[in-house]
């Protein structure tokens, strides 16, 4: 029994063995050994990690440096546009205030030539609606900026209204001018007219010493030339012996000419132009002159007679009293007698020659004449 016993409870009761597995244990210590030569490994490659990162860094701060640089550029040249902006809107302001008193001086110059037109008859073809630049005022946009361009443009218009003044004067007065011209000489009266702007009394405006003559004063002096040229033709007209020498709507009984005699009954040559008209009708001067002869004639009756400056003499006969003296200066509608009967007439009428170195010359021309430049002249 004790044999078995002894076997038996050697043989129940084995020996318990408690430890690490093998695999979990060298599993352990590869671990270990991996983990120390990683970090054997950081500590060797330290610095050039550090290396590494630092320029990483340093990319980064470089790439906003850069950044930061190209925005001060772009604030830089926004700047630099705006106050570029701002000093041109001040610069175009001042050209504005500079076209403005241009204008200004314009204006005056061009009301001065409409005045000396309207003094001449012709004052009427120029002044049209000119605007008034003291009304003019600097355009705005609707954000409150100036409007240059609108404003630039009203100035505009404005100094083309005054230039379109001056245009229109010269050339109402250069046609005009003409027209007497043409009128006259056909006549075989001489017109004087002035070459330069000296007879005139001077320019409008003086230049400046040392500086160029302003297109505008060039422009004004040669209107001015013009209205001096259409005053000379006018005064022309004035001394010339077109007007008619009666007034009123009187019928002309006989012409110049050869005429069938009222008192012969034969042909006969008639020196002047008949108007027949009441007794005492007033008889006007034909032409600015001086009056050289008052009296009778044989068959002319009582007679005047007028010497104008261009040589030519007017005569008036058949009247019935004098109004005039002689020497006396008259000028065209001067009454200087009065309608009658006296001499070798039929009847109370005006007898009215022109004559030219004491020949008869057909007055009905003369007459036509004036009445066409008294239509043209207005």
């Amino acid at each position: 029994m004790r044999n078995q016993a002894g076997f038996g409870v050697a043989a129940s009761a084995p020996a318990a063995r408690h430890g690490v597995h093998p695999a979990l244990f060298y599993s352990m210590f590869a671990l270990l050994l991996a983990g120390n030569a990683m970090l054997g490994t950081a500590f060797l490659l330290a610095p050039d990690i550090s290396r590494l990162l630092n320029r990483q860094s340093e990319q980064v701060v470089e790439a906003y440096e850069d950044r930061i640089a190209q925005l001060r550029v772009e604030i830089d040249r926004l700047q630099s546009r705006s106050y570029a902006q701002a000093g041109d809107i001040n610069l175009q302001l001042q050209e504005l205030s500079q076209q403005q008193e241009v204008l200004l001086e314009q204006h005056q110059l061009v009301r001065a030539l409409v005045d000396k037109a309207g003094e001449l008859g012709i004052g009427a073809v120029a002044t049209g609606d000119l605007s008034e630049p003291n009304s003019l005022r600097l355009a705005l946009r609707p954000s409150g900026n100036p409007d240059i361009n609108s404003t630039s443009a009203a100035i505009a218009q404005m100094m083309g209204e005054t230039q379109h003044a001056m245009t229109a004067i010269a050339e109402a007065a250069t046609q005009r001018t003409d027209d007497i011209v043409a009128e006259l000489t056909q006549l075989g009266i001489p017109v004087s007219l002035p070459d330069d702007q000296t007879s005139m009394g001077g320019p409008l405006l003086t230049p400046t010493s040392g500086a160029d003559t302003s297109p505008m004063v060039e422009d004004a002096n040669a209107v001015m030339a013009a209205l001096a040229r259409y005053k000379a033709a006018r005064e022309s007209i004035d001394g010339a012996p077109i007007h008619m020498p009666i007034a009123g709507n009187f019928r002309q009984s006989s012409n110049f000419g050869n005429r069938k005699d009222p008192f012969t009954g034969g042909r006969a040559f008639h020196s002047g132009l008949d108007f027949a008209a009441p007794n005492g009708t007033t008889v006007l001067s034909a032409g600015k002159g001086i009056v050289t002869y008052v009296g009778r004639r044989s068959g002319y009756g009582n007679i005047v007679e007028v010497t104008h400056a261009n040589g030519l003499v007017t005569r008036y006969a058949h009247l019935s009293a004098f109004l005039s003296d002689k020497g006396q200066q008259v000028n065209t509608g001067t009454p200087i007698a009065k309608v009658g009967s006296t001499g070798r007439s039929t009847g109370p009428h005006l007898h009215f020659e022109v004559r030219r170195s004491d020949t008869a010359i057909d007055p009905k021309k003369f007459l036509e004449a004036g009445k066409r430049l008294i239509a043209w002249l207005g």
